[in-house]
């Protein structure tokens, strides 16, 4: 039996066609090549109206086992599709979407809007917080590791979270930070430092019953599988100027949160992808909405024209979950903040670098092909790198950059990256929001021994709190890609730079 040609190479033969999972295809394979440092391209074949950029070469790619590349592909087939779909270098396979995937859409020139280019927890997040201490400074390790797992409630139900009324609810839907900031769960000055200071204009009247009901008791909770709560040293730094406008230092902790909206925010895209799927009927060509005329690849792909009241019914529902997603991460700082005055009377000068968000869509002015477009731009695993003369960035960050924010694993690091100095980057200002799993959550535990490898870690100087060994198993250094490699593809393609390697000490896991 011959060996199949190396990715990135040309075949002299067309291969047949392989449904390698539902609605994707390898036929991709027929069509990448090298575009750049750092850089694949799959040129616009069958259905696709643009091409896909993958950020990765070919020793990345010839580690690629899933069929996130084909799903790639299928999201350049959507309707007023602009530019480039791209993945970062932390893709994986998703539903309809790779997580990693980027896609923007025109919405004045029918462009679609789709909750799977979203992701099921919407407005899930990272927020990144410096302290004037360091490791030595943080008294009985081990009694402070206790107390953190005792107050930041975490695991997959909302046991723990704010008591919220039925008014406090309505003001975090349509309010997000500011809200838990009058609520007394954060403080008025975090605002700006976070992406859309912590306010997505939504409508919490497009949320079902059964969405609200969920959210009601969990906020302030970490929520399970990749959400967490870190505390960190900053290992090295990498850029001294972008470090100090950041107020990162060598030495310095860090507390780094991650988690989005909840049983709240999965509910909201349950509801719209059920919605919106019931439109699509299977037909010779794909799956059909006669109602919009639109043919797509793969069901799970199912979108709605931006500007039509499925579009926008899903639009504005996606905003209140997203606030109160930035609300669930001020609630957790203000219990960690909490937490640091009960055990060192103070809490440490704690001050938020930034918030950004990795699932969400956002419509943003873009310039394509030399023209402006107003853009409905998918970020799903991925995070915005906006530019140092951005207009919605503090002051601080003039001619340095967006801070990007990147959690690797639990047992190696996170990283601190800028965006650029000015302007934007090529793939509609994104960059990678993590070092991407490459093994699934079923074969991670059942290769992986979670109580061996928290014994493990343990004795590197990282100490692990967890509900159960599945998570740890689930969320093992080797379960995910190195972070370290997804970084230099990053910076390689021009999308980000690093500026502080972060190294944890003590995680809280769900």
């Amino acid at each position: 039996m011959s060996r199949p040609a190396p990715i990135g190479c040309r075949r002299r033969k067309r291969l047949q066609t392989r449904v390698t999972a539902r609605g994707v295809t390898d036929t991709w394979r027929e069509h990448i090549e090298p575009a750049g440092a750092g850089l694949h391209r799959i040129k616009k074949h069958g259905a696709m109206r643009v091409d896909a950029m993958l950020i990765a070469d070919d020793k990345h790619l010839s580690n690629q086992s899933d069929q996130s590349p084909g799903q790639l592909a299928n999201t350049a087939s959507l309707p007023g599709i602009v530019g480039n779909a791209w993945a970062m270098a932390d893709f994986h396979f998703g539903y309809g979407f790779p997580i990693g995937g980027v896609v923007a859409t025109d919405i004045e020139q029918g462009g679609v809007i789709s909750p799977g280019g979203v992701g099921f927890d919407i407005n899930c997040g990272v927020r990144l917080c410096a302290l004037d201490l360091e490791q030595k400074d943080i008294p009985d390790m081990k009694k402070f590791g206790r107390r953190l797992k005792g107050r930041i409630p975490a695991g997959p139900s909302g046991k723990g979270g704010v008591d919220l009324s039925d008014t406090g609810m309505e003001a975090i839907l349509s309010e997000g930070a500011k809200a838990a900031v009058e609520l007394g769960l954060g403080h008025h000055e975090d605002l700006a430092a976070m992406e859309s200071h912590g306010l997505l204009e939504g409508d919490e009247r497009g949320l079902s019953e059964q969405a609200v009901k969920r959210g009601m008791r969990a906020l302030g909770t970490l929520g399970s599988g990749n959400h967490f709560l870190e505390l960190q040293v900053v290992d090295t730094i990498l850029d001294e100027e972008a470090a100090r406008a950041f107020g990162l230092r060598e030495g310095q902790v860090t507390a780094m949160i991650h988690t989005g909206s909840r049983g709240l925010g999965h509910q909201v895209c349950s509801d719209h992808v059920s919605a919106l799927e019931q439109r699509y009927k299977k037909t010779s060509q794909g799956w059909y909405a006669e109602e919009w005329d639109i043919t797509l690849p793969d069901r799970q792909l199912a979108s709605a024209p931006f500007h039509s009241k499925e579009g926008q019914d899903y639009f504005e529902a996606m905003q209140a979950a997203g606030n109160y997603a930035f609300a669930n991460r001020s609630a957790l700082t203000q219990r960690l903040r909490d937490t640091l005055r009960a055990h060192l009377g103070t809490d440490g000068e704690l001050e938020v670098i930034y918030d950004v968000c990795h699932n969400i869509a956002k419509i943003e002015q873009h310039v394509v092909h030399g023209s402006s477009c107003t853009c409905c731009v998918h970020r799903k695993g991925a995070t915005r790198a906006l530019g140092g003369d951005h207009e919605e960035l503090a002051s601080k960050f003039n001619g340095i950059g967006q801070p990007v924010l990147v959690p690797g694993d639990m047992g190696t690091a996170s990283y601190v990256l800028a965006g650029p100095v000015t302007g934007s980057n090529q793939a509609f200002s994104s960059s990678c929001h993590g070092a991407g799993r490459q093994l699934s959550r079923t074969q991670a535990r059942n290769s992986i021994d979670g109580l061996a490898l928290q014994e493990e870690l343990r004795e590197k100087g990282i100490a692990v709190y967890a509900n159960t060994p599945n998570v740890l198993s689930e969320e093992a250094p080797d379960a995910y890609k190195d972070v370290d490699e997804v970084i230099r593809l990053t910076t390689e393609a021009g999308l980000a730079r690093p500026v502080a390697r972060l190294r944890p000490f003590c995680v809280i896991k769900g």
